[in-house]
C-alpha cells in the first residue's frame, strides 16, 4: 500500500496538469458528448457521482450527452428524470438498473455481439469523446492497470479523445492487455473506495440440481466458459472432482478462484494460452479481486479477443455454458427478452456458443430453470413468444439442462428434439406441451404419454457399472425420447438374437411397437437400457425389462444385448440391476420364457442364485417356462 501511495505522489508532482480539481476536469465534457463508462464492478463510483454533482451545480454545462456502457450495477444517477436534458443512457446490455428505463423509452439499448463493440469504437461508427474509467495506482514506470474491467474499456480508451481515470488503490493490477500509461490519460481523479462487488442469488434446490446435471457433462481436460448468476455458481461448485480444466471466458467469477486454488483448473491441457486462465472482466468479491492482483496465471484480454468466435474455436474441447430465459420445442432460445420486453442483451453468449460449436470436440450447454413465476409459467414452450429475440438458433445448442435432466439436441430432428425437451420440462406442463406438439405436427399424432407420477422419469436410477469383464456401461431407465436410438438398437440385432428374444420371426420394429418399450408406467414396469458413448453419441448396447404381474406379485423379465457386445458381462449387469429394482419394489421373483437351446440365457438365470422351477411350455415344447423366486 505504501508503494502504491508513493508512486501516486511521485506522478502527482511529475504530471500536475493531470491532477486538476474536479470542476476543472469536467469542463472537458461538452454538449452532445459521447461518454463511455467502465463496466460493472469497475464503475468509477466517486467520479460518476462527482460528474452528476457538477451538472447539478452547473445545469447548463453539459446537455444532450450520451452515456454508454455495457453493464451497470445500479450506479446510474444520470438516469434520474431531473437530468433528462443533460444525459441519455445507451447500453450494450440491459440490467436491473436500466431495464425499466429501456422498456419505457427513457434509455436506449444497442443490441450487438460484445465481440463487435470494439470495432464500432475503432472505426468511429460509435465515437467516444470521453472515457471515464477506473485504474490502479501507477507502477514506477507510470503504467496503470484497468484491473477488473478490460473488456471494451481497452477499445474505448484507444478511441477516446479524452480519458478521465479514477485512480483507486483497491483496483488490482491484472496481467494481460490491461495496462495504459499515464501519458495517455488526460485527467486523473485520485479517490480510494471499495470496488463494487457482485453476489449472485442464493442457490435454491432447483439451481443445485441444474449444477449437478451440468457437472456430469464436463470432462477432464475441457476448457470452459461459464456465464454469470446463481446457476453458473452452482455449476462451478459441482466441478471439484474434475481434473485439468482450462478456462477461456469473458467473465471471471468467485467460483473460479476455488477451482484454481484446488488445481481443478490448471489450464495444462489448453491448446491456446496453456497455463493461463483468460478472461475479460471480473464481477465478484473483494477476496477475488485480491486473488487477481499481480497473479501471473490470469490474463485479462479485450472482449474482441476473448469473445471472438474464431479465437474460441481454436480451443479443443471448448465447452460454453450459458443460461436462457425461454426455449421452444424446436431448440431455438432467447436469453435477452421476455416477449417484446427487453430483459438482458445479446452479450457474449452467442459469441461463445457459436465458437464452441466450431471448436474441435466442442460442446454447448444451455441451462434454464423449467418454470418461472412460482411454477405458473413454463420456460419450455411450443414456440418462442411473439417479439422475443432469438439469441440462439436451432444449430447453436447441443445440450439443454433443467432441474429435471439433460436433453441432447445436436443432430436430432424436430420430432426427437421435441420429445427430449418435453422430457425435461416441469411435469405439470408436459401434457399440454405434448398436446401442442401434436397440434403443430412436431411429433407423431399418436405419440403416447403417461401423465403424473406414473410417467415421471426416475433419473435417480441411472448408474454406471463395470462388468466382471471390465467393461464400463451406463444403466438407466428408458424414456420416450429414446425411441429413435432404440430403433437403431433393434435393427442392429441379428435375426438369431431377435428370435431368441421375441420367439417370433417378426423383424420389423415400427413406431407403434417401439412405444411399448419407450413409453412406460414406471410404477408397473421397468425398461433399463445399457449404453456406451461413441464420439459424444449415446449408443444402446443392451435392453432389459420387467412387467409386474400383480396377482402373483412377480414380474416377467426379458433382456437382450447387441450382438457385437455380447460376452462382455452386460446381460449379467442388466439382470442384476433389474433384480435389485424388483426387490426394492417388494416383488417376490421373476418369470420368463426362454428357448430350450438358449443355453447362455438359461445359465445366466441359474448363476443368479434364484430358486428356479422350469418346465417345457405346453403351447411350444421348444420353450421353457421359468419361475424364479428371489432368495432374499
Amino acid at each position: 500500500m505504501n508503494d502504491k501511495l508513493t508512486h501516486i505522489e511521485k506522478f502527482k508532482k511529475l504530471m500536475p496538469d493531470k491532477f486538476l480539481p474536479e470542476d476543472e476536469i469536467f469542463k472537458c465534457i461538452k454538449r452532445g458528448s459521447k461518454i463511455f463508462v467502465a463496466t460493472g464492478c469497475a464503475e468509477p463510483q466517486y467520479t460518476i457521482k462527482a460528474m452528476v454533482d457538477y451538472v447539478e451545480k452547473n445545469p447548463k454545462a453539459i446537455f444532450d450527452a450520451e452515456v454508454m456502457h455495457v453493464w451497470s450495477l445500479g450506479l446510474t444517477p444520470y438516469t434520474d428524470s431531473k437530468f433528462k436534458k443533460n444525459f441519455r443512457q445507451n447500453s450494450f446490455f440491459v440490467a436491473n438498473s436500466n431495464r425499466d428505463a429501456v422498456n419505457s423509452g427513457m434509455a436506449d439499448y444497442t443490441p450487438i455481439f460484445l465481440s463487435e463493440v470494439p470495432d464500432l469504437f475503432k472505426r468511429g461508427i460509435i465515437p467516444v469523446d470521453v472515457a471515464i474509467i477506473q485504474v490502479s495506482p501507477p507502477d514506477e514506470h507510470g503504467y496503470v492497470s484497468m484491473g477488473i474491467s478490460v473488456d471494451i474499456v481497452r477499445a474505448a480508451t484507444n478511441a477516446a479523445k479524452i480519458i478521465i481515470a479514477q485512480m483507486n488503490v483497491n483496483m488490482p493490477r491484472v496481467h494481460g492487455d490491461s495496462f495504459i500509461h499515464l501519458q495517455r490519460i488526460q485527467y486523473v481523479i485520485h479517490h480510494d473506495e471499495p470496488l463494487l462487488e457482485y453476489h449472485g442469488d442464493p442457490d435454491s434446490n432447483v439451481i443445485q440440481k441444474i449444477g449437478q446435471h451440468v457437472s456430469n457433462l464436463i470432462q477432464d481436460g475441457d476448457t470452459i466458459q461459464v456465464g454469470y448468476g446463481s446457476i453458473p455458481n452452482a455449476i462451478l461448485a459441482n466441478l471439484n472432482g474434475k481434473k485439468n480444466l482450462g478456462v477461456h471466458t469473458e467473465l471471471f467469477t468467485d467460483g473460479l478462484v476455488n477451482l484454481i486454488k484446488s488445481d481443478v483448473i490448471n489450464n495444462k491441457l489448453k491448446t491456446v494460452n496453456p497455463g493461463k486462465t483468460v478472461a475479460s472482466f471480473c464481477m465478484g468479491s473483494k477476496e477475488t479481486y485480491q486473488f487477481l492482483d499481480n497473479n501471473p496465471s490470469i490474463e485479462f484480454q479485450p472482449i474482441n479477443v476473448t469473445n471472438s468466435p474464431l479465437n474460441i474455436a481454436k480451443h479443443e474441447k471448448m465447452v460454453a455454458i450459458n443460461s436462457g430465459l425461454q426455449i421452444d420445442l424446436t431448440g431455438q432460445a432467447t436469453a435477452e427478452s421476455l416477449g417484446s420486453q427487453f430483459y438482458s442483451g445479446i452479450g457474449g453468449q452467442a459469441d461463445f456458443m457459436r465458437g464452441a460449436v466450431l471448436a474441435p470436440r466442442g460442446r454447448t450447454i444451455l441451462t434454464i430453470q423449467s418454470t418461472a413465476e412460482n411454477e405458473t409459467i413454463s420456460r419450455i414452450v411450443p414456440f418462442l413468444s411473439e417479439g422475443a429475440g432469438t439469441s440462439l438458433i436451432r444449430g447453436d445448442i447441443h445440450y439443454v439442462v433443467t432441474e429435471f435432466g439433460i436433453a441432447y439436441l445436436h443432430g436430432k430432428n424436430i420430432r426427437e428434439r421435441t420429445m427430449e425437451l418435453i422430457g425435461i420440462a416441469h411435469p405439470k406442463f408436459r401434457a399440454n406441451l405434448l398436446k401442442e406438439a401434436k397440434r403443430l405436427n412436431l411429433i407423431y399424432k399418436d405419440q403416447a404419454f403417461i401423465p403424473g407420477k406414473r410417467g415421471e422419469y426416475p433419473e435417480d436410477l441411472a448408474i454406471f457399472r463395470t462388468t466382471k469383464k471390465n467393461f464400463g456401461v451406463m444403466l438407466r431407465p428408458i424414456k420416450p425420447s429414446d425411441e429413435s436410438n432404440l430403433k437403431s438398437f433393434f435393427y442392429s440385432l441379428s435375426d438369431e438374437s431377435l428370435y431368441k428374444r421375441f420367439i417370433s420371426n417378426r423383424r420389423d420394429m415400427p413406431h407403434e411397437r417401439l412405444q411399448e418399450f419407450a413409453v412406460i408406467d414406471y410404477t408397473k414396469e421397468m425398461v433399463i437400457i445399457a449404453t456406451v458413448m461413441h464420439d459424444e453419441r449415446e449408443v444402446i448396447v443392451g435392453v432389459g425389462q420387467y412387467g409386474v404381474h400383480e396377482p402373483t406379485h412377480t414380474a416377467e423379465v426379458a433382456f437382450i444385448v447387441r450382438d457385437e457386445y455380447q460376452n462382455n458381462g452386460i446381460g449379467s449387469e442388466l439382470l442384476s440391476y433389474l433384480t435389485q429394482l424388483a426387490q426394492r419394489k417388494g416383488l417376490l421373483g421373476f418369470t420368463a420364457e426362454v428357448l430350450s437351446h438358449n443355453k447362455p440365457m438359461l445359465h445366466l438365470f441359474e448363476k443368479m442364485g434364484f430358486e428356479i422351477n422350469q418346465k417345457s411350455m405346453v403351447t411350444d415344447p421348444t420353450c421353457k417356462e421359468m419361475k424364479m423366486r428371489f432368495k432374499n
